[in-house]
């Protein structure tokens, strides 16, 4: 294996599904039946188990899991200074299904201060050792795309976005302080411009499509414009992955020549588990070489295994848009994007990240 900096030949993109005893800590704690610190007691204990078992299994990148989290961005977005995390009357409306009726709201100047994240992350680097760690936050554009906006606040949509800027420039110069060197940011955004009827929906709300993904860019590129050089920062986009379902389809190629050629990310993790994502042609648009592409070929929402040798002429198909030397796999998505986790059993994660180890190695050596 001769690449071995992050994002690695076999990566993941962040989540593991929840042990039951991490669920039912959960829910006791929101009933009111443990504290706090029981609840954190037996989070430390599942992140501890699933440290080593990513470990046994030879994961490269060891995260938590997102085990301390309801929601893969609500919770760090509603932990930013100016934000509130709250019950709403309404969850997202996802393929024939709706979400949990909760959500952020802005209620003052947004910013960065004592994040729990921070903790959440040197727990992490404390216990993984030598090993590689990956933290994952939610893109800077998730503010602005999922919060209930304040217009005495926030008069001008442009000055939230700069606002949120600084405080995500603050955020990565805190998590590198911490150890960090590799952060990835996950954005769903991106996939409002990926159909004729997702841009539909952004004209019918006052949104040029054009403009939408300018801005897109240019949040994402000022965020991480001053990270230091020895830090890797990766971007998932997701099509959305909510208990095995999913909120839009759509290929890349209306963003393709921003999103492979404008975006000044380190590596992509990119969902092409299915029909709905399109084909590898819009890779075209990679222009630089150092840009890894991960290729998420192996689906996270169900648990039938993949066809190795078919996952392996995948590859090669991309292999004719973009050098294979760039490219790398992992599942499309996170095992459990929210706590409730997708409909799978947690054998079958371990055994979908194997299958990708088998098939990288086989690959690149």
């Amino acid at each position: 294996m001769t690449q071995q900096t992050a994002p690695f030949r076999y990566d993941h993109v962040g989540s593991f599904l929840r042990p039951q005893s991490l669920k039912e800590a959960r829910s006791k704690f929101q009933n009111n039946e443990i504290t706090y610190d029981q609840l954190k007691e037996v989070e430390d204990a599942a992140i501890i188990r699933l440290i080593e078992k990513q470990k046994d299994i030879g994961v490269l990148s060891i995260t938590d899991g997102e085990f301390r989290r309801s929601w893969w961005h609500f919770d760090f977005l509603g932990a930013l200074e100016g934000m509130e995390y709250y019950e709403k009357e309404q969850g997202l409306n996802f393929h024939n299904l709706e979400t949990r009726k909760e959500g952020i709201r802005v209620v003052g100047k947004i910013d960065f201060g004592n994040h729990p994240f921070i903790e959440h992350f040197k727990f992490i680097k404390k216990h993984a050792g030598d090993s590689t760690v990956k933290f994952t936050i939610p893109s800077p554009n998730m503010l602005h795309a999922r919060a209930d906006l304040n217009a005495e606040i926030y008069p001008d949509l442009k000055d939230l976005i700069e606002d949120t800027i600084k405080a995500y420039q603050k955020a990565i110069q805190a998590f590198y302080d911490a150890g960090c060197r590799y952060l990835q940011l996950d954005d769903t955004s991106w996939a409002s411009l990926f159909s004729d009827e997702t841009r539909a929906k952004l004209v019918a709300e006052g949104k040029d499509p054009q403009q939408f993904m300018d801005t897109l860019q240019y949040v994402i590129n000022e965020s991480i414009k001053h990270k230091p050089s020895d830090m890797t920062i990766t971007m998932h986009i997701c099509r959305g992955n909510y208990k095995s379902t999913f909120h839009s389809s759509g290929g890349y190629n209306f963003a393709a020549e921003v999103i492979f050629g404008g975006l000044n990310v380190d590596g992509l993790f990119l969902e092409f588990d299915d029909e709905r994502s399109g084909s590898f042609e819009p890779l075209k648009y990679v222009n630089r070489a150092d840009l890894k592409i991960v290729l998420g070929l192996v689906t996270s929402k169900f648990g039938e295994l993949e066809d190795k040798e078919e996952i392996k002429s995948r590859i090669q198909q991309a292999a004719k848009y973009v050098s294979l030397d760039q490219l790398c796999l992992s599942p499309q998505c996170g095992f459990s994007s929210t706590e409730d986790g997708n409909i799978l059993e947690e054998e079958n994660q371990w055994q979908k990240l194997t299958l990708i180890k088998e098939i990288a190695e086989e690959i690149w050596g």
